[in-house]
């Protein structure tokens, strides 16, 4: 498998192209730097004048990461002249200002003159320097031209291998290479009716939480959302997504608090009936407790409802931990705090004897194990819901509250 790029199974890419000849290059490191940034850019051609550290050179080829290919072809000179002798057209990359009366350009016009004279058969070198000092003046005089690179003047040398990756991929860029890879198009673009569908289902739930407030300006925001997903190109497979998105948020499949599958009417009468088994007592499976409470936690009545977004915007309960609909053992809460030890129930109105017997071997059960229960009557809780958030900040521990 390819890894950081590098793709064994693809052909190399070796056109003809430029001659780098690094002049006196003094770290082995350097060198496979050099190497493996021609590599990069499809350049294959390396000379080397008198290299410090000596020649093969061990630190260069672990540099090269993989580009040994270039290393291994690399040719030995004892000097400039000679590593140029069989060139037609050679490039002096400099830093420095050599008072010699040489054209001087950047790096992109040097690899047009480049492209022209290899195009024509010609032999083409760039001479690199040396990492302390560069090139020496009569190095600079073997050049027909001087290529240096637009760069800060306060500091303008460059590492030699940075230089050569730069006219390295200046060359490349030319040579009309592509980039080797793009996004996938894994599904085609949205068409505009599915947009406008989209749009349709979107508009109709932002008004069922009346999202478009004040009226007069639902024309103006109507257009904005239609502009956001227009600027996205959105694909067909984005749409189905998104469709799915507004879906599960109208229906309510996550969250605790809003947008239940039942209404509250229905979802009284589902209390009531696992009222009369304890809310999955005998379930006989911690797994089957744990989905009724997600069960009631995505159904909660009206009151249930008010009841917790009061409560979790009461700075009085904060850090106290309160979870709604919340396995204990067998039984499922509708309020409890473990940090308090606190179990709150809604008692529902006209409660079965059945149902009745049921919570009195539930509160039996939490009372074993130090809970406190408190029981709220629905009906009370509805009329004046701050005094039931009364009694139970009331009902926190002092050393809590």
């Amino acid at each position: 498998m390819p890894g950081a790029g590098t793709d064994k199974t693809k052909n190399w890419v070796a056109q003809p192209g430029p001659i780098v000849v690094l002049v006196e290059p003094q770290l082995g490191e350097n060198i496979g730097a050099a190497a493996r940034a021609m590599a990069n850019f499809g350049l294959s051609q390396m000379r080397l004048v008198k290299p410090r550290q000596g020649w093969p050179n061990e630190k260069a080829h672990v540099m090269a990461a993989g580009a040994d290919r270039v290393l291994e072809a690399a040719v030995l000179y004892d000097t400039a002249a000679a590593a140029v002798a069989d060139c037609n057209l050679v490039f002096a990359a400099t830093a420095r200002a050599h008072d010699q009366a040489k054209p001087v350009v950047g790096p992109e016009e040097a690899v047009r003159l480049m492209a022209a004279a290899v195009g024509a058969g010609q032999n083409v070198a760039i001479l690199f320097g040396r990492e302390r000092y560069g090139l020496e003046g009569h190095e600079v005089g073997l050049a027909d031209r001087i290529v240096t690179f637009p760069i800060n003047p306060a500091f303008a040398s460059l590492n030699l291998s940075q230089a050569v990756l730069v006219m390295s991929y200046e060359w490349f860029k030319l040579a009309g290479a592509g980039l080797p890879f793009a996004m996938p198009q894994k599904s085609p673009q949205a068409t505009k009716q599915q947009l406008l569908a989209f749009f349709a289902n979107l508009e109709r739930e932002l008004d069922k939480v009346e999202f478009f407030r004040p009226p007069e300006k639902r024309a103006g925001m109507l257009l904005n959302l239609h502009n956001i997903f227009h600027r996205m190109e959105p694909t067909q497979q984005d749409i189905q997504t998104l469709h799915g998105v507004i879906l599960a948020i109208a229906d309510g499949r996550k969250g605790p608090a809003r947008g239940g599958l039942l209404d509250s009417d229905e979802a009284l009468m589902l209390r009531a009936l696992l009222a009369e088994h304890d809310k999955g007592k005998g379930s006989g499976a911690g797994g089957a407790v744990r989905g009724l409470s997600r069960l009631l936690r995505r159904n909660p009545t009206d009151t249930e409802r008010t009841l917790w977004d009061k409560l979790t915007k009461d700075r009085r309960f904060s850090g106290h931990d309160f979870k709604r609909q919340t396995p204990i053992g067998p039984h499922v809460a509708d309020l409890v705090s473990f940090r308090q030890r606190l179990v709150v129930e809604l008692v529902p109105p006209d409660e079965t004897e059945a149902a009745k017997k049921s919570r009195a071997e539930r509160h039996a059960w939490l009372t074993e194990r130090k809970y406190s229960v408190m029981e709220l009557s629905t009906a009370d809780t509805e009329a004046n819901l701050g005094q039931a958030l009364d009694r139970i900040a009331a009902a926190l521990s002092p050393s809590e509250f």
